[in-house]
């Protein structure tokens, strides 16, 4: 099974992604990991700001790498902001079948009432460089991510009242 975890950036995606790690035991990798180590090798001269154009590059690596787990019948939890929410259509009803996918949102309302909880708990798995986390950007990603996740039909765990990503995966 190949879990996919995506959504905005600072909505708790590796947090969900360490936790099934430890509650399952299967490994993840980081979209930003692969993203950092291709830009670092020179293997491409985009920047991390150049996030569509990240998400067109980097796509059809992971693409492959969750068609090559299916393959061969392996466990990945795969997270990261660079999936397009139109992914389902590069995979067949068999790919299909083995990979249960979890687009974070946040709401407004949640955003506005925990920002200063955003902001704090942001370093919680990895470090971020930037430190400043924008309240409007991040309300207008979230507003503009749950629109697309809708129109695509993507499985969403809408973060309104708290944050609770103890969801059971077997279960969705």
């Amino acid at each position: 099974m190949v879990i996919l975890i995506f959504g905005a950036s600072h909505t708790g995606k590796t947090v969900f992604a360490q936790k099934l790690l430890e509650k399952y035991h299967f490994p993840y990798m980081s979209i930003d990991h692969l993203k950092m180590g291709l830009i670092r090798s020179g293997n491409t001269e985009l920047t991390p700001e150049d996030d569509d154009k990240l998400t067109e590059y980097l796509w059809p690596i992971v693409r492959e790498i969750i068609k090559t787990a299916v393959e061969n019948n392996q466990n990945l939890i795969i997270e990261g902001c660079y999936v397009p929410f139109d992914w389902k259509k590069d995979f067949g009803e068999k790919y299909l079948a083995a990979i249960k996918e979890y687009c974070l949102i946040m709401t407004e309302d949640y955003i506005r009432r925990n920002y200063r909880d955003i902001q704090r708990f942001s370093n919680a798995i990895e470090w971020r460089m930037e430190g400043y986390v924008d309240i409007d950007g991040l309300v207008l990603e979230n507003k503009k991510n749950l629109e697309l996740a809708e129109e695509h039909k993507n499985n969403v765990i809408l973060i309104d009242s708290f944050y609770n990503v103890d969801a059971d995966i077997w279960k969705k």
